[in-house]
């Protein structure tokens, strides 16, 4: 069959690139298929999308504002109008299937696809659900999770567990230690420590560096501090130009697979692709959870992995006092780095993106069959 599939949502990176992941892997498995995106206009997607590749629609969607706003108040009229226009991309379109990422961009466009009997697959990459997967999972025909105990937010009958979709050079990392050490001039007799908050950065972190940076140092722990774009300038004034002592102190990183394949631990927040990454990965991690995030959602994401023994929390309220001590009780703790390394490998989902693919392409022709 001719399959068309609509994949809506967005917002943030870790809507966008599983999105993209899902595109590729139903591309990849069945060449007779049209993709459409549906984002949000003004959004990230609407550049990201393009950029992979594909056709995407934006709609006037926008997210209601926590403070009353004069935003808020046109929030009514860019819903009338987001779910006017996308009943006509579903009738132009005629999509099989319609996937929804998550994001207020997937909203409209589900709404109406479950209205007009058109099956819907859900991609949940939180362990908590966000307000527009809590909304529509009651009619969706599967929804793809990627943490366990989901059962509380969605119907169990519809849950499949596929993980995140994430970039696959980080599945065998065995292969990048030797380049890794090369390329950050590190000795691969000492541990290395990797802090990431992010391609903006996150403030608790750098902060919480900057604190004891050299108490790490002195411990003989080498350093990756990614401090984002953002916080860059500041801290590299401050601690930059030190790599022959084991620190390098950098805005962004390309080749995450060369740091992960020569980290010792990590630390950094508890987006839902970090996580994801992480669990690929199998690395002993230390998370701070943003505080600053809808629902909390990371704290929920860093708990479903504490509450397996695959990770070790520190509360962002504490991280400044508390963080760089963790760091070096774990670097000194060889068993417990082993027992989260093995831990946090039971969670990785190597296949996410194909198994989500295989879940959607089922619910397609399940529904194509029923009503032809």
């Amino acid at each position: 069959m001719k399959l068309k599939v609509i994949i809506s949502g967005g917002g943030t990176g870790g809507h966008i690139y599983p999105a993209i992941a899902i595109a590729n892997a139903l591309k990849a498995s069945n060449s007779d298929v049209d993709i459409l995106f549906v984002g949000a206009e003004g959004r990230m997607e609407m550049d990201k999308v393009p950029e992979a590749g594909y056709e995407i629609v934006g709609l006037p969607i926008s997210g209601i504002q926590r403070r009353l706003t004069l935003e808020n108040l046109k929030f009514p009229f860019k819903l009338i109008k987001s779910l006017w226009k996308a009943g006509e991309l579903i009738s132009s379109f005629k999509p099989n299937v319609v996937i929804g990422v998550g994001g207020y961009a997937s909203g409209p466009i589900m709404w109406i696809a479950q209205n007009r009997k058109i099956p819907t697959v859900i991609q949940e990459q939180n362990g908590y659900a966000g307000l527009t997967n809590k909304i529509l999972g009651g009619k969706a025909e599967k929804i793809c999770v990627a943490y366990p105990n989901m059962e509380y937010y969605f119907p169990k009958r519809v849950i499949e567990f596929t993980g995140n979709p994430v970039r696959q050079d980080i599945v065998d990392l065995s292969s990048q230690k030797e380049e890794g050490y090369k390329q950050w001039d590190f000795s691969s007799d000492k541990p290395v420590l990797f802090v990431f908050g992010g391609s903006l950065g996150a403030l608790t972190l750098n902060e919480s560096m900057a604190n004891g940076v050299d108490k790490l140092l002195e411990a003989g722990v080498q350093i990756i501090w990614q401090t984002g774009k953002y916080y860059h300038e500041r801290y590299h004034q401050k601690f930059g130009g030190r790599e022959k002592e084991g620190l390098h102190v950098v805005a962004f990183i390309k080749e995450m697979e060369k740091v992960y394949a020569i980290s010792n631990v990590v630390v950094g927040r508890s987006g839902a692709l970090s996580i994801s990454e992480l669990c690929l990965a199998g690395l002993p991690t230390i998370l701070v959870p943003s505080p600053n995030v809808a629902e909390d959602h990371q704290t929920k994401n860093a708990m479903a992995l504490v509450n397996e023994g695959a990770a070790i929390l520190v509360k962002d309220v504490d991280a400044r006092a508390q963080l760089v001590d963790e760091v070096l009780t774990l670097i000194n703790d060889k068993e417990k780095q082993a027992s989260l390394s093995q831990s946090i490998l039971k969670l990785g989902k190597p296949n996410a993106a194909n198994d989500i693919a295989a879940q959607v392409i089922n619910v397609a022709e399940r529904h194509y069959k029923k009503f032809n």
